[in-house]
């Protein structure tokens, strides 16, 4: 039987980075909301009061370099063991630098595929383990947080980002290809313009109404994450908007 939308992710046990971000609350609380048991890890440290809209209270670990291959593990390894497995995971952290090639610095491409795809990858690579153990008697899968503008720039100034979010894209390609056999599901959401504070507080004098309320991206992460998504995988799946 067809679970309901609001008991799609009964019984999940996931993982989501950068979960204490506008991006990872929200996602967060639709998870948990949907009936997932949930752990935050986030580099920032794990909030002192209860995070709003959440029914209980996740497991949360700050303070996690998730680009540091031992600190993740770590992390990854406490999670599952308070949680009972993982059988899924969600690659939130990032981050976002806007520098031109010609005036830009190497260390601005360094620190973007730094926070970008090498999280993402240390992140998968520490989850594997867990991720593939609750196969084939629970259904697995990753969803990595890319974005639209790896597919072409918006305009100047977005190289480094870009760059590093396209090779995020390529590494799920990458992953769903290894472990399709396997059955663990690897996918991607590439959103355009996020409407979070931080976006606002850059760009002022845009129209928010036509960008992606973090909410509506959180829907999407939870299907790809979900049963009803069981014949998706490698899929990089825009939303847009109306961008």
């Amino acid at each position: 039987m067809t679970l309901p939308p609001s008991h799609s992710l009964a019984g999940r046990r996931i993982v989501v980075t950068g979960g204490f971000g506008a991006l990872g609350r929200s996602v967060g609380a639709l998870l948990a909301a949907r009936g997932a048991q949930l752990a935050l890890l986030d580099r920032s440290p794990a909030p002192g009061a209860p995070l709003p809209g959440f029914d209980r209270s996740p497991v949360m670990h700050g303070g996690v370099d998730l680009g540091d291959e031992a600190a993740c593990r770590s992390a990854m390894a406490d999670a599952a063991q308070r949680l009972g497995g993982l059988d899924g995971l969600v690659n939130i952290a990032g981050g976002f630098a806007w520098e031109t090639i010609e005036a830009g610095a190497l260390a601005t491409w360094e620190r973007m595929f730094g926070m970008n795809l090498r999280t993402a990858f240390v992140a998968s690579q520490a989850a594997l383990p867990h991720l593939l153990a609750a196969l084939p008697a629970a259904p697995s899968a990753i969803v990595n947080v890319g974005a639209l503008a790896a597919e072409r720039p918006a305009a100047s100034g977005m190289g480094a980002y870009t760059a590093s979010k396209a090779g995020v894209a390529k590494l799920t390609e990458a992953m769903a290809e290894e472990f399709k056999p396997r059955g663990l599901r690897v996918n991607a959401v590439l959103p355009s313009i996020l409407d979070t504070p931080a976006n606002r507080a850059d760009m002022p004098q845009a129209d928010f109404g036509r960008w992606v309320q973090p909410e509506a991206l959180a829907r999407v992460i939870a299907f790809l994450l979900s049963e009803e998504a069981d014949a998706v995988t490698g899929a990089l799946l825009p939303v847009t908007g109306r961008v």
